[in-house]
């Protein structure tokens, strides 16, 4: 099972997240996801996320995360991979 930590500085008075507290509490996490980490911190560095990967069925770099969309902005961490995946493209390409 992978690892997730998010930290977010709500208030405007707040600090801003602390790249070394992101990555420590992270990596404390090793042994759920001994297989890649990632990291994420907003623009404003008031909210990141970090990630321990266990790698199960994509062992690829494909399944790095946080996982980011450019396009949009939009940046997802999660636990877990979908196992019925293949079902569900065929379903989605119908």
């Amino acid at each position: 099972m992978c690892g997730i930590v998010a930290i977010v500085s709500y208030r405007s008075d707040s600090p801003p997240v602390d790249r070394g507290e992101l990555r420590r509490v992270r990596d404390h996490m090793q042994a759920r996801g001994p297989d890649a980490a990632g990291e994420w911190i907003s623009d404003d560095a008031m909210a990141a996320m970090g990630h321990r990967r266990l790698s199960i069925i994509d062992l690829s770099d494909a399944g790095t995360q946080p996982m980011i969309d450019a396009d949009r902005g939009t940046v997802i961490v999660f636990n877990g991979e979908i196992y019925n995946y293949l079902e569900l493209r065929r379903r989605l390409e119908n």
